[in-house]
């Protein structure tokens, strides 16, 4: 497969597209690959996160960052301790495949888009703070506040990684009109996450339903939910009408998005429904959550820069 170079920018001055290395072909592919997979454990990271807490196990190890002293606590492995344990590993291999990730970007910098390495950076220092996050999470025994920082800063990471692996790929869309909107949207269902994390946190929705306390968290989420859905269902819309005229590639995650968000829906009017009584509502809702952070961030137009063009003639 033949591969060019374009680079926003200079394209759109005329300027004629570099060749690029064999090697530098198999660079950035790798480096796809890379970002493809951290994607996935971070998603994965959030749905272990909001199950650590749906089944108490945030204190399971009552140590930092080892368990119960040990790398693995064979012993004293149970549910809440195993997912415990399991959510560290998630995160501590995460930081490891960004830290590489990052010295590869720093290292190869002459034939990578200039906005990489320093978006790599970013992601080694938002994975550090995570990890601060977490082993304040058990020192300050779950301190409500640092655990919803905890999960914003896991959904930062999500939404970047999302960024960075579209904006390698073939057909990420540059800068439009709709670049605000949709912008707007993906902020609106983070600070959704936002809300929902700190209502969580405080086990809010639980007192709301059986003692009638802090029902407020409840009704500013419900408002929060309705709000975003209809913002992130207009501009998908919009978005779609226009890829008629306008193809920018953006048509699989529009669609995904607007699925995502009925399904969003769906899971949390059935965990209400079910007063939180099945743990795997609970975690899907949160799950789907970190899904449509990451799609409607890749939806995004990619970085101006360097980008790859694959010729399908071979």
């Amino acid at each position: 497969m033949a591969l060019s170079l374009s680079s926003g920018s200079l394209a759109s001055r005329g300027a004629p597209a570099a060749a690029l290395s064999p090697q530098t072909s198999r660079l950035r592919r790798h480096l796809v690959q890379l970002l493809a997979h951290l994607l996935v454990a971070l998603v994965a990271l959030v749905a272990i996160g909001g199950a650590t807490r749906v089944m108490e196990a945030g204190l399971a190890c009552p140590d930092w960052p080892l368990c119960y002293g040990s790398l693995l606590p064979a012993g004293r492995m149970t549910v809440q301790v195993f997912l415990e344990w399991f959510h560290r590993l998630d995160a501590f291999l995460v930081g490891i495949g960004l830290l590489v990730l990052a010295l590869i970007s720093l290292l190869k910098r002459a034939s990578l888009p200039f906005w990489l390495p320093p978006l790599c950076c970013t992601a080694v220092l938002l994975v550090a703070l995570q990890g601060a996050l977490g082993a304040l999470t058990v020192t300050q025994l779950l301190r409500f506040d640092i655990v919803t920082a905890h999960l914003g800063t896991a959904l930062l990471l999500v939404a970047l990684v999302s960024v960075m692996t579209r904006g390698l790929s073939i057909d990420a869309p540059r800068s439009d009109t709709a670049t605000p909107w949709l912008g707007l949207a993906a902020a609106a269902v983070y600070l959704q996450c936002i809300g929902g994390g700190l209502m969580a946190s405080q086990w809010a929705t639980g007192r709301c339903l059986s003692l009638q306390q802090a029902c407020l968290w409840l009704d500013l989420h419900r408002f929060g939910a309705v709000t975003s859905a209809l913002l992130v269902l207009l501009v998908s819309a919009l978005l779609l009408r226009s890829e008629a005229t306008r193809p920018s590639g953006r048509v699989p995650l529009l669609l995904a998005s607007l699925l995502l968000v009925g399904v969003q829906l769906g899971l949390g009017l059935l965990s209400l429904r079910l007063a939180l009584a099945q743990p795997l509502v609970t975690v899907a809702h949160q799950l789907v959550a970190a899904l449509l952070v990451a799609v409607l961030s890749a939806a995004l137009p990619r970085p101006t820069g360097q980008q790859i063009l694959l010729d399908a003639s071979r």
